[in-house]
């Protein structure tokens, strides 16, 4: 068993974080010991995982719990299960895309920097570097 401290290192998520979901019902099976501390089992972990995997990509609490709820109720909400899984795929492949285009921009920038390191160049493209003198006094 794991204190929210143990899972939170374990699973680089707040504590914070997990005692708000927790709270929300998003881990089921989380027990507390005589000290009302929530303890939990490796099998928790699991929910732990998927519910930081569906939050990552944004998805909301509410259907962050829609889903655990669903998952509990059994083997007849496979397909609304599936549903949920493919709509979150498709909206954090969306999200890879703008990233992968932000990180083309960024390698492009970094070229474009380490260019002008290397040969003492200025930044042209920078306009502080246009201003001429009475433009920087008003």
């Amino acid at each position: 068993m794991y204190t929210i401290k143990e899972v939170a290192e374990k699973m680089d998520i707040s504590e914070h974080t997990l005692r708000f979901w927790a709270k929300n019902g998003l881990f089921p099976f989380i027990k507390r010991n005589e000290n009302n501390i929530r303890l939990f089992s490796d099998n928790d972990l699991e929910w732990v995982k998927i519910v930081k995997c569906l939050r990552s990509v944004g998805t909301e609490n509410k259907a962050v719990k829609r889903y655990v709820d669903l998952c509990v109720q059994g083997d007849s909400t496979i397909k609304e299960r599936y549903e949920i899984i493919r709509e979150t795929k498709l909206k954090a492949e969306k999200q890879l895309e703008e990233l992968q285009k932000q990180l083309g921009m960024l390698e492009y920038k970094e070229k474009f920097y380490e260019n002008l390191i290397k040969n003492n160049l200025e930044d042209s493209w920078n306009p502080m570097n246009k201003i001429v003198p009475e433009e920087a006094a008003v």
